[in-house]
């Protein structure tokens, strides 16, 4: 999912809060599974996050996430 994508399905029009969620979890959170909505990895993370993804059998086209392919609709 894209950070909108979480934001939407939590029924909040905040989207950076969903980041910093994310950032201050401690890793409770499969954060690694949202992208930007164009499917790029968190610049910071990149490495971790594109190994985990890939590990999970996610295609990458470049360097972004397949997201007409791989992006969860929340069902």
């Amino acid at each position: 999912m894209s950070y909108g994508d979480v934001a939407e399905f939590a029924g909040t029009p905040a989207v950076r809060m969903v980041g910093r969620v994310l950032a201050q979890d401690g890793g409770t959170v499969p954060w690694h599974r949202v992208v930007r909505a164009d499917g790029s990895c968190a610049e910071h993370l990149y490495t971790e996050q594109r190994q985990r993804l890939l590990a999970e059998g996610v295609r990458f086209i470049g360097d972004r996430v397949d997201m007409k392919s791989f992006r969860w609709d929340g069902r």
